[in-house]
């Protein structure tokens, strides 16, 4: 049988980022200068005798990120999740382009939308399931990085 990982659970969402990895856990493992074997062991959620250490993870997701994994985040997400709290990206001054501030509201708007779609085609046969609930954080995890790029251009621009 296939084992599911969850995007909602951080343990699961490590593992699957890790995974992704370019070259899988080996060439990630080679570039944490780890064995394969230990990587996999720490990282991968059924295995309750090994844990990466915090400075492990960030550096997984640091090279996730690196790497160009569009999820590389999803364990942080999922970790903040779980103590009911939520982030964004911050983007950085010279990644905020000058585009017209109402296309940022629009693009807003626009993923607050998926959010409720989601949510609303979820909720269609009264139960939301776990891959349902995957996708609704996705879409959440959209509407707040477009928040937080709204923030950042809103205050870039008071800057003028």
């Amino acid at each position: 049988m296939t084992r599911r990982y969850s995007d909602m659970n951080q343990h699961d969402a490590l593992y699957k980022i890790a995974r992704a990895y370019p070259g899988g856990l080996d060439a990630l493992a080679e570039k944490m200068d780890m064995s394969v074997n230990v990587l996999r062991n720490k990282l991968a959620p059924h295995i309750d005798t090994h844990y990466p250490s915090f400075e492990e993870v960030s550096q997984v997701i640091t090279l996730c990120s690196e790497a160009g994994l569009k999820d590389a985040l999803m364990p942080l997400h999922a970790l903040l999740s779980r103590h009911g709290m939520a982030a964004f990206v911050v983007p950085e001054p010279q990644h905020i382009s000058d585009d017209d501030l109402s296309q940022t509201v629009c693009k807003v708007m626009s993923q607050v939308g998926g959010v409720a779609e989601a949510v609303s085609t979820a909720l269609l046969d009264g139960v939301i399931t776990d891959a349902e609930a995957d996708l609704i954080e996705r879409e959440f995890q959209g509407a707040l990085t477009a928040l937080g790029e709204w923030r950042a251009r809103i205050r870039a621009h008071g800057g003028r």
